[in-house]
């Protein structure tokens, strides 16, 4: 990516910060692997060690809690797939709100494959999920899992009463924080409150590359009364729930990451915030029929997730692309695919639209120069797609 490019797709994947980059090659440069006995062997250990330590206090966690895996999307597989082997015998239903992240989506579709029963709780048309349609799904269910904030539409879900609500039904929950930390406040040991063993929440997945660590890299936060059954086997590592030698460098360089990103959240939240809010402005203002989707306050500070009516998603991605703009039709992990945004349709809304909607999504290297190309080129762009696009892409609501 030059210089000249802007980047608004920090959703997708942030900008490697140098102390993340740094962290990496500094313990890269030594040898050892973490389960040997031996000199460097130890000190690997130590290095992941003090790794852990310091993303389970940013995560609100205690150190043992902490599982490292290969990314964010591992994580998810661990609690979901790792919750139904670890079930009760009695219980066959996973509790799966509309609009959850592929890596969920996906992962509850292959259990189902095995016999898992799935109880869909429902979107608000701001993309929250109902608590009281998720509290009613949960009696008796196996697992319940739900997205801290959207990836797409950057509404911020009530975690604490989505907490509650599965430690009343004593029903073990996962909560997948990919899209939420280092943007919003995230505390495991909050959420979880004063549930114990398997009841309530039992995990919560996290990634490096969200907030400026490396690819590659991620956790699940698993709670010490917690089952699950693990994934890979072989080893023994992370508390048994995750074989394989572990990436020491990527462990040291996401623990760095994740105390910047503590560090400075609450001031990159207001400043991207009032980025945001003149980006969404502009765009309103000059351009017809264009909505904000999702909660306009309680959202991820960076995020604006925009339906244009009448041109297709696809065609202004391109042609924002071929402008020097970088943003997205939703998330990444579905890049490519035409297919309307499942999001989008569990807010209500209709086909057509699903398929006509950007996320925008700044970072900490936006600045406010970037918010003036996209305003400068965007009605433009807009008029151009629609005109591409043609009569079969028209709104509707």
């Amino acid at each position: 990516m030059s210089d000249s490019r802007i980047y608004l797709d920090h959703a997708a994947t942030a900008p490697l910060r140098p102390e993340a980059r740094d962290a990496w090659m500094d313990a890269a440069s030594a040898v050892g692997n973490a389960s040997s006995i031996h000199g460097a062997g130890q000190h690997a250990r130590r290095v992941l060690e003090e790794a852990r330590e310091r993303l389970a206090a940013v995560v609100g966690a205690d150190p043992i809690e902490v599982v490292f895996t290969s990314g964010g999307t591992e994580a998810v597989n661990l609690a979901v797939k790792g919750l139904w082997w670890a079930r009760r015998p009695d219980a066959d239903a996973v509790v799966l709100p509309d609009g959850e992240h592929h890596a969920t989506l996906d992962a509850v579709e292959w259990l189902e494959a095995q016999g898992a029963l799935l109880r869909h709780a429902g979107l608000d048309r701001m993309a929250r999920i109902r608590v009281d349609d998720f509290a009613a799904a949960l009696p008796g269910a196996a697992l319940a899992t739900a997205l801290v904030a959207n990836n797409e539409a950057g509404t911020v879900n009530d975690a604490a009463a989505l907490s509650a609500s599965a430690a009343e039904a004593k029903v073990p929950l996962h909560l997948d924080a990919v899209a939420a930390f280092g943007h919003v406040p995230v505390s495991f040991r909050d959420w979880r409150g004063d549930s114990r063993g398997r009841a309530g929440l039992a995990a919560l997945s996290v990634s490096a590359h969200k907030i400026g660590g490396p690819t590659g890299v991620g956790a699940l936060v698993v709670s010490r009364g917690a089952e699950l059954t693990a994934l890979l086997h072989g080893g023994g590592q992370e508390r048994r729930l995750r074989a394989g030698t572990q990436d020491v460098p990527g462990a040291a360089a996401f623990a760095v990451a994740a105390e910047l990103a503590e560090a400075e959240r609450a001031t990159e939240a207001e400043r991207l915030a009032v980025l945001r809010e003149r980006l969404v402005r502009g765009i309103l203002s000059s351009i017809p029929g264009a909505q904000l989707l999702g909660d306009p306050i309680d959202r991820v500070p960076g995020n604006a997730h925009v339906l244009f009516p009448g041109a297709s998603g696809e065609t202004l991605l391109f042609l924002l692309d071929m402008a020097g703009i970088e943003v997205s039709t939703g998330s990444a992990c579905q890049a490519g695919v035409p297919e309307p945004s499942h999001v989008v349709l569990a807010m209500g809304r209709t086909d057509a639209e699903a398929r006509q909607v950007l996320r925008f999504t700044l970072g900490r290297t936006t600045a406010d120069a970037d918010v003036d190309a996209v305003l400068a080129v965007l009605p433009d762009v807009v008029e151009r797609a629609k005109a591409a696009s043609g009569p079969r892409s028209g709104g509707g609501s």
